[in-house]
């Protein structure tokens, strides 16, 4: 392995690493006398319970240090070039249904950044084809045990999948699949489904070849692809009704009944979308097999439901008086509408009403509150009564900072509303104390996300 030296550009607080005197601008050389490629390799070498690392000072003066330390316990060290410690690996395919191909100029410049890369379905969850994935890379997988991946299938049909990726090894990469299977890596997976392409019989395929994968690949989620306004020159695609949602969730129904008796696990999965589509109330909590595939939007309703009745079960209610509005997406508006009642029943002074933002933007098909842009906000909000806040959910902000899609920032939009925005987080509990507590009493806190919006996303709810 070429040597590689990595350096530090954060040395947290309190830390293992601000013990032994390292500081932003040292170079990590090595691990046990290791080469470093990436965060695989640094994991894995970190996972011992006495380390020797090699540093490289500025100026070229190298320490060893012997570190003692529990097995799985962190330096507390962060490198240049993110959690990968390497350049993020770009997309080849040029998928029929990819979302960044339906974006319109002037948004943030990461988000137009193709990522397909096995390291962040590793570290935070994305979704990979195996085609950008080198023999090399299956291996280091499969030697240093890291799982779930995450894959897009797609279609298990290998020249349509080639279709659909528009790349002619993208059936070929399905091999890679059964090293991984053979190794017994816990997988998960996607199918983005396009209407007239690998629906029906092609799902049927799909879902009968991936299931003889199970349970090592643990979970498959079937979503159906987002689409913009902004598809002029791509691959004709129509949008799903209520009829073809109907079939999809039938289809669904009769494999995770096999599976059930198979395995004891549901494995195939529908997102929320094709439920609200089909104008069915969404499974029950026991259907979703622990939540597999949260960021697909498969059972983030039924948790986030789930979550607040287990919070107001903990309240005793008051009479306090509270005012205020929601805004979010088509998708989820009636049910944090529905939401909104249940906390009324314990606190009937708070008045939170529920506005539904249309995604004037991307175009009406887009439904989701994560691609809901700042400019959409400001310009159905305005002249609207919003009481002492404005509560938003923490997708439509980017993760680390508080901008929307179109690089407005919150505090812009604060400002032309001329109200006090709450940024609400994921869970039940946060939806319950953004609603019944001051503005003041909600701090900023999300989860830390990777920007790009992946090929397959049509963002969260």
């Amino acid at each position: 392995m070429k040597l590689r030296k990595h350096m530090i550009s954060r040395v947290l607080p309190d830390s293992i690493a601000e013990e032994l005197g390292l500081e932003p601008g040292d170079r990590l050389v090595s691990v046990n006398g290791q080469p470093v490629e990436d965060v695989f390799d640094y994991r894995y070498l970190m996972n011992e319970e006495l380390v020797v690392l090699l540093v490289e000072k500025p100026d070229g003066e190298e320490w060893e240090l012997e570190v003692e330390k529990e097995y799985e316990e962190d330096l507390g060290i962060e490198f240049e070039n993110g959690g990968l410690m390497d350049d993020y690996r770009s997309c080849s395919n040029k998928c029929m249904f990819c979302f960044i191909d339906q974006m319109p100029p002037g948004m943030r410049e990461t988000l137009y950044f193709k990522d397909d890369d096995s390291r962040l379905s590793f570290l935070q969850g994305n979704y990979v084809t195996l085609t950008n994935m080198s023999e090399k890379d299956i291996e280091r997988v499969i030697r240093y045990h890291l799982e779930p991946i995450n894959i897009s299938f797609q279609a298990m049909n290998p020249e349509l999948r080639c279709k659909m990726l528009h790349n002619r090894f993208a059936g070929k990469a399905l091999d890679k699949v059964d090293m991984l299977y053979n190794a017994g890596i816990t997988m998960n997976g996607q199918i983005v489904l396009c209407k007239g392409v690998n629906d029906g019989d092609e799902l049927e395929y799909s879902l009968e070849k991936l299931s003889a994968y199970a349970p090592v690949l643990q979970s498959v989620s079937v979503v159906p692809v987002g689409l913009t306004k902004y598809r002029k020159g791509l691959y004709p695609l129509e949008p799903f009704n209520k009829e073809d949602a109907e079939k999809v969730l039938g289809q669904i129904a009769r494999w995770q009944k096999s599976m059930m008796e198979k395995y004891g696990i549901h494995f195939i999965h529908a997102s929320d979308e094709w439920y609200i589509l089909a104008d069915r109330e969404l499974p029950c909590e026991d259907e979703y097999d622990g939540y597999l595939q949260l960021e697909n939007g498969v059972g983030m309703l039924r948790l986030l439901e789930t979550e607040i009745k287990e919070t107001l079960e903990g309240l005793s209610g008051d009479d306090r008086k509270v005012t205020g509005r929601i805004a979010t997406g088509k998708l989820a508006a009636p049910f944090i509408a529905r939401y909104i009642k249940e906390i009324q029943k314990k606190y009937p002074n708070v008045q939170i009403s529920v506005t539904t933002i249309e995604n004037r933007f991307f175009g009406e098909k887009i439904t989701v509150s994560g691609l809901i842009t700042g400019q959409d906000l400001k310009e159905q909000l305005s002249g609207l009564d919003l009481g002492e806040k404005l509560l938003i959910p923490c997708s439509m902000l980017k993760g680390d900072e508080e901008i929307f899609l179109t690089n407005m920032t919150l505090e812009e939009l604060s400002e032309a509303l001329n109200t006090e925005i709450v940024i609400v987080d994921t869970g039940g509990r946060d939806l319950v104390e953004a609603v019944i507590y001051p503005p003041e009493h909600k701090q900023t806190r999300r989860r830390q996300i990777y920007e790009q919006t992946s090929s397959s996303d049509s963002g969260k709810a």
